[in-house]
């Protein structure tokens, strides 16, 4: 079906995805809804559509657009329109009316033309005619642009990103080399941008298709948490991705080594290739860290008498092993806290901190998440920030090139940093914090090992204490305090590969056995949303579904529409608003899914005073829907911050009542609830299951088939990080001890 006409309003529009909604007086004399991709139209434009009629069960008949092309604006009636509609800068209707009575059809090629001429029209001075002129032209220049992409098979939305990097440039880099949309715009890759080469004439065998090629597989492996290639792999990999000869791949290959935009190097006898990115922050990341890790001249029997004391003021009395590792973490300048659940990490910490304290140290607490730095103040005492609020991140003035306040011209001012859940850390976060640190600083990491690696690039945690190179404590041994937990005793089953105890007196360890995906879905359901609320006496909000996929009938995308259907239904009083990612409603527990380090959040206390103001929510952060309006949604997130999204900030949330195990990293719940039937064996491991299970305070329950649970313990193996970091610590290492 094809509808033509004059657009009457732009009712809704999200900038980053292009998302529209608006209304069309058509050409058959209907007034018509209509939504779809669009670039950015205005009141008055001439525009046909091809689509069709689709009924919406809120909000109606739409007609739903597949195609479009913009006609162009050639009489006197449509230029007033758009005039008068605000599309130009500077422009109203009343000035509209006196410009098109003054120039009519002509209009356009006068203001594209000879702009001067609009100083003609009273009102109108020479400066304010150029003024209108440039903002014409702007809008002309984006419409020609999208118009221009759109040959290529360019949505709107992605139009728009790319005339918004290169403006006027956007043509001569689509002709000459589009594959630098591979590293500039988000959401290209070389397949699309390959396409594009071959239909402007670039050849398969050019520098550009080849080089592009290999370092796209670089960056795409980084994606996937490496920071390197080997290169037999990454050869074949790039000659199957280009269809082209492996001996083509590897000369290229080589000619980037020699332009320093790929570092070879040999290792335990295979040759890894990184792009120069990830080569020089691995590097300049141990360099600093070898830096920090200075000897102390502490007296050690002074230290060890002082935290005895320190024991017996707050009437707790350390195992052996524990005093060991508190002395251990006190006289080193750098190091690290390793243990699984129950082992005393805690314990441990608070007696750190204390010892500091008493010493009127300053002290800094960070957690690479708002969940994880809000259970470090709970269980010290002492306030924890994210590791992003404490660098300033979204506080950055112009002058700043490293993302963040806080950075080696702008230190941080403290004596001892405490970093916890360190194996969430990626390569280039860990990089930004050492960069802020000066030398005397004390740097304690503590983490489990045997957690997931991070989302990010990069196995930062694992590889310093693989290179033996700082001082570590392991602690192995579950204290009384923990032995009653089956949470904790099956987690240590688990990750050393045998089965989880299920007792049925358990109070906090279950796997109910079901084998069909509705089945699980309605028991989630129940317990959810009312069994284990009821049970533990908090609200569905505490309970989280953790699920090793987004795709499939218990991947998180389909739970989540399950899950708010039946936990926050719609019931004609909750208002809602529609997204890019579905239907946001009152009540919902949202995600925000990438770091936006620019939107503004307050925290407040009682009476709703304003306590604290900044920016910047990053990906992971969890938070409930306060209050839905027409173009925006309000949420408050767990560690109490409250922000407004709009526009394009929106497509940054998702539903949460399911996560994936990757993204509950670093945070506690009251309970998990973990569905577990088939999937890939790559990703259903040990190391996996142990994340989930970990996460959860109160009680476990794992619905689906016990068969998955056995195959992975079973599965010790995990995607295969290829790394540098441990060899590059050893290097410094070496270094010093020749010098």
């Amino acid at each position: 079906m094809q509808l033509k006409g004059i657009i009457d309003r732009v009712i809704f529009r999200n900038p980053e995805n292009s998302y529209t909604v608006l209304s069309l007086d058509a050409d058959d004399g209907g007034d018509y809804v209509c939504v779809g991709e669009l670039p950015a139209l205005e009141a008055g434009e001439s525009i046909s559509l091809e689509g069709d009629l689709k009924e919406n069960s809120k909000y109606g008949i739409q007609f739903s657009v597949s195609s479009f092309s913009i006609a162009p604006l050639d009489d006197e009636k449509s230029i007033y329109r758009y005039l008068s509609s605000g599309a130009v800068k500077g422009v109203k209707s009343g000035l509209a009316r006196r410009i098109t009575d003054k120039f009519g059809q002509d209009t356009f090629r006068i203001m594209e033309e000879e702009p001067e001429r609009l100083a003609e029209i009273k009102g109108i001075s020479l400066r304010k005619a150029i003024a209108i002129a440039e903002a014409f032209e702007a809008k002309a220049g984006s419409r020609q642009a999208l118009s221009f992409l759109s040959q290529y098979d360019i949505s709107p939305g992605l139009g728009q990103k790319i005339y918004n990097k290169y403006k006027d440039r956007v043509y001569e880099v689509i002709r000459t080399n589009p594959y630098r949309l591979i590293e500039d715009i988000e959401g290209i890759g070389f397949i699309s941008a390959d396409r594009i080469a071959s239909e402007v004439g670039i050849a398969g065998d050019s520098d550009y298709r080849i080089s592009s090629g290999i370092l796209y597989l670089l960056s795409e492996a980084s994606g996937f948490g490496s920071m390197c290639m080997e290169e037999g792999e990454l050869i074949s990999k790039a000659s199957g991705l280009m269809n082209a000869q492996e001996d083509l791949v590897k000369a290229k290959l080589g000619d980037l080594s020699v332009e320093s935009k790929v570092i070879m190097e040999e290792a335990e006898g295979e040759r890894y290739v990184f792009s120069e990115r990830s080569y020089y922050a691995e590097a300049e990341t141990a360099r600093m860290l070898c830096d920090l890790d200075v000897p102390d001249e502490g007296d050690l029997s002074l230290i060890y008498d002082e935290i005895k004391k320190i024991e017996k003021k707050s009437e707790i009395t350390l195992e052996d092993s524990q005093r060991e590792a508190v002395t251990g973490a006190i006289s080193h300048t750098v190091s690290v806290i390793t243990g699984g659940p129950g082992t005393g990490k805690t314990t441990i910490t608070n007696l750190i901190l204390q010892y500091f304290r008493e010493k009127g140290f300053h002290i800094t607490l960070a957690a690479p998440t708002g969940r994880a730095a809000k259970r470090m103040t709970e269980s010290t005492g002492f306030e924890a920030k994210t590791i992003h609020r404490l660098l300033g991140a979204g506080a950055v003035s112009s002058k700043k090139t490293s993302g963040f306040e806080h950075d080696r011209d702008n230190p941080l001012e403290t004596d001892v940093i405490v970093l916890d859940e360190m194996s969430m850390v990626d390569i280039y976060l860990f990089r930004s914090l050492l960069r802020a640190v000066v030398p005397g600083t004390r740097l304690i990491l503590i983490g489990d090992s045997d957690q997931l690696p991070s989302v990010g690039p990069g196995a930062v945690l694992k590889d310093i204490i693989r290179s033996e190179s700082f001082h570590v404590t392991r602690l192995t041994r579950i204290y009384r305090q923990s032995e009653a937990s089956a949470i904790v005793r099956n987690a240590h089953l688990i990750i050393n590969g045998q089965k989880p105890e299920l007792d049925k007196k358990s109070e906090d360890f279950f796997v109910l056995e079901r084998s069909e995906a509705e089945r699980i879905i309605q028991g989630m359901i129940y317990l959810g949303g009312k069994k284990l609320p009821e049970h533990l006496n908090c609200t569905p909000l505490d309970i989280q579904i953790m699920t090793p996929m987004r795709k499939g009938a218990l991947g998180v995308e389909n739970l989540n529409l399950r899950l708010q259907e039946a936990l926050n239904p719609a019931d004609g009083k909750k208002r809602e608003l529609g997204t890019e990612n579905g239907i946001l409603r009152t009540g919902d527990k949202v995600m925000q899914t990438k770091n936006n380090y620019d939107l503004e959040w307050k925290l407040t206390g009682k009476n709703g005073i304003v306590l604290e103001t900044g920016e910047g929510v990053y990906n992971g952060d969890i938070g409930r829907i306060l209050s839905v309006s027409s173009d925006a949604a309000y949420i408050r997130f767990d560690d109490g911050r409250e922000a407004e999204y709009r526009g394009e900030a929106l497509s940054e949330l998702e539903l949460a009542y399911a996560i994936t195990i990757h993204k509950s990293q670093g945070s506690e719940y009251r309970a998990v609830i973990i569905p577990l039937l088939t999937g890939p064996r790559m990703l259903l491991n040990r190391n996996l299951l142990y994340t989930a299970i970990t996460r959860a305070r109160d009680m476990v329950c794992i619905l689906g088939s016990m068969k998955t649970v056995e195959m992975m313990i079973e599965n010790e193996r995990e995607e295969k990080r290829y790394t540098g970091l441990k060899r590059r610590i050893l290097e410094i290492r070496a270094l010093e001890q020749n010098n």
